[in-house]
């Protein structure tokens, strides 16, 4: 088997607040092979960007991660690296924006308004490489023409507020990748898009792993931009991974009734007039965490006295496709 680019085991992520420690995400685990796209997908508040962030150490200085918790990076020709174990600025450099890039959710939000994009990704390149200023340019803007921005010698020296939303993701993701990284983080990339920009970044995110090779963790609340991109998915709902699988396999044969319930609520071509169908009731808070399952207050498959007390173990649907819950009756628990 492969080795995994990046390994993630058992991460449990609970916040310091007043209140006490709120559980943010518990008990995750998946990997990410060289030049494989995982989709990680759930509605707002289920911890996706949470997770992504552990993966570079940049959660708010309240984050208390579980002992038992692992992240380790697989690179070429070095040993393992424990993530969670680099304590320092200066040893998370080799990760940060090297080994690993981020394309953040809102662009607009994450350049500096007042600096070039120019500007920012050459100082990114210095700081992770010992080339001069000008390679530094002449790299980056290779990269803005990469990703399909006209002009990138004129572009290059332009501020972000002078740039389409398009174009400014297209220039955070020039800016990810100028670093040539292992794994790219994409935060929903193609949320703030009209349906032409977004086809046009699901593209060239395909492009981008076929040249690149690297392996991509691709974040969205969408199971129809997971199927265009992803080659496995992973369902998340309040800090649990609660079905993952084969992209095809889990939207072919959804057997959590969290997954069924995201897919029912897309809207169908072959039929325009059917009424959308939402999951019911809403994501309770992380400071009223159910016990047990932690969908068992929205489901409506709930087993009284199982589902409320007892947190499901992994089940198997079938080769590589597995589902947290009780219902499942016809398959076998894996461990």
């Amino acid at each position: 088997m492969t080795t995994p680019l990046i390994s993630v085991k058992d991460l449990t992520i609970r916040f310091r607040t007043d209140e006490g420690l709120i559980t943010a995400v518990e008990d995750v685990s998946f990997d990410i092979a060289p030049g494989e796209v995982l989709g990680l997908v759930g509605e707002s508040g289920s911890g996706k960007s949470v997770t992504a962030k552990a993966l570079m150490q940049l959660n708010a200085g309240n984050t208390a991660y579980d002992p038992a918790s692992r992240i380790v990076l697989n690179l070429p020709d070095q040993e393992p690296l424990d993530v969670l174990a680099l304590k320092r600025e200066r040893d998370m450099i080799q990760v940060r924006g090297g080994a690993i890039s981020m394309i953040f959710q809102e662009p607009m939000a994450s350049f500096a308004p007042a600096i070039t994009i120019g500007d920012q990704m050459i100082e990114q390149l210095m700081l992770h490489s010992d080339m001069n200023k000008k390679r530094a340019r002449e790299i980056s803007i290779e990269m803005l023409d990469r990703v399909g921005i006209s002009e990138p010698a004129k572009r290059i020296d332009q501020y972000a507020f002078e740039f389409s939303g398009g174009m400014r993701q297209r220039a955070m993701i020039a800016m990810a990748l100028s670093t040539n990284p292992k794994l790219l983080i994409a935060d929903e990339p193609t949320t703030a898009l009209d349906v032409t920009i977004q086809a046009q970044v699901i593209d060239l995110m395909k492009d981008l792993v076929s040249d690149f090779g690297m392996g991509i963790l691709f974040i969205t609340h969408d199971l129809g931009v997971i199927a265009q991109t992803a080659d496995r998915v992973a369902v998340m709902y309040l800090g649990r991974i609660v079905e993952t699988g084969p992209v095809r396999q889990v939207i072919g044969n959804p057997s959590h009734p969290y997954t069924q319930g995201l897919l029912q609520a897309l809207p169908r071509l072959d039929d325009l007039d059917a009424p959308l169908v939402p999951v019911a009731g809403d994501i309770p808070s992380p400071l009223e965490r159910p016990p047990g399952c932690v969908f068992h207050t929205r489901c409506d498959r709930v087993i009284k006295g199982i589902c409320n007390i007892q947190v499901p173990g992994r089940t198997l649907v079938e080769e590589g496709h597995t589902a947290r819950c009780f219902d499942l009756t016809k398959t076998s628990e894996v461990a």
